[in-house]
């Protein structure tokens, strides 16, 4: 990308999302070797009774993704392409899996205040590695109406 310019509140926010995998790599990586795992641009939708959230998660080593936590839902679960709830989301070592709206996503659900633009999400993933570790993965979210890559995108092709 170079000659591309990009204006400095994004590039902050990438920064910072990318300083909040960095740790969330380090706190999985911690212990006896573990792999490293990665979640890159979170986002949650606004709502008031309920919302999704979204994200790109990578480990490199196989794992599963088994549930979530937030202080701001009485309930978040984890649902399939088809809005059916799923027991767990797989990893496969070295892929990327993305939450996305229409796909495999997070949804909270009595939401314990509406989120509007701009407020901050706290999630807790829980995440099973092959060998049976479980970690708990602190992430930081953001409620946008889109994704945080989708927004860039739109903004370079003005």
């Amino acid at each position: 990308m170079a000659g591309v310019r990009l204006a400095s509140q994004p590039l902050q926010r990438r920064c910072r999302a990318s300083l909040l995998a960095f740790a969330s790599a380090l706190c999985f990586g911690a212990s006896a070797a573990q792999g490293v795992f990665t979640v890159n641009q979170p986002w949650v939708k606004p709502g008031v009774r309920s919302t999704e959230a979204y994200m790109v998660l990578t480990s490199s080593e196989a794992a599963s993704l088994l549930g979530v936590r937030s202080s701001v839902a009485g309930e978040a679960r984890l649902r399939g392409p088809e809005s059916t709830a799923v027991p767990a989301l797989p990893l496969p070592a070295g892929r990327s899996v993305s939450l996305r709206p229409g796909g495999a996503r997070i949804t909270l659900e009595r939401l314990v205040r509406p989120l509007k633009l701009r407020d901050r999400v706290a999630l807790t993933l829980i995440v099973e590695t092959g060998d049976g570790v479980r970690r708990e993965i602190p992430v930081d979210a953001e409620v946008r109406n889109d994704s945080p890559v989708e927004a860039e995108l739109r903004a370079h092709h003005r």
